[in-house]
């Protein structure tokens, strides 16, 4: 790795770095407030290993590091998860799908990721999952409560 510490500026900015060095990616979580959900995203996966940041919204912290890290375990593996298909590896059972997300939406979610690529583009991808009745969150009778825990950063599939 190339990234260097003395471009940090506090101790959130040296572990980010120190993290990316060291592991080849970092996660990044911010908890749910006032009726938002959660997300995770990485940081590192383009540096390390030109494969697109990943962002999951609305799932804990331990589930979405738990999926993050499969993932950057299967890259440091050279094992890159396809984005143009649906995966049940990600999550027991349920078909994922990773949507490309939408320039517009970078500072309000992964601003920390900006920062660390000095604002320079990177590829960012979201992992989206069903609920339990197997919609995703762009189908029409998913329940909106659904779609607000989950919402789509980019353009939703033609199908899945």
């Amino acid at each position: 790795m190339t990234t260097n510490p003395k471009h940090a500026a506090d101790d959130l900015e040296r572990q980010l770095i120190s993290n990316v060095n060291d592991f080849g990616w970092h996660a990044v979580n911010v908890i749910e407030d006032d009726g938002h959900p959660p997300w995770s995203y990485t940081i590192g996966f383009y540096e390390t290993w030109g494969f697109p940041e990943l962002i999951i919204i609305g799932r804990s912290r331990a589930t979405a590091h738990h999926i993050l890290e499969t993932i950057a375990l299967r890259l440091d593996a050279d094992d890159r998860p396809g984005l143009n298909t649906t995966t049940e590896t990600l999550i027991s059972g349920i078909p994922c799908c990773f949507i490309e997300v939408a320039d517009r939406y970078y500072p309000d979610y992964v601003g920390f990721a900006r920062w660390f690529y000095r604002r320079r583009q990177f590829p960012l991808y979201q992992i989206v999952w069903p609920n339990t009745d197997g919609l995703y969150p762009w189908n029409a009778d998913a329940p909106n409560t659904f779609k607000n825990w989950q919402p789509v950063l980019g353009e939703s599939p033609r199908s899945v």
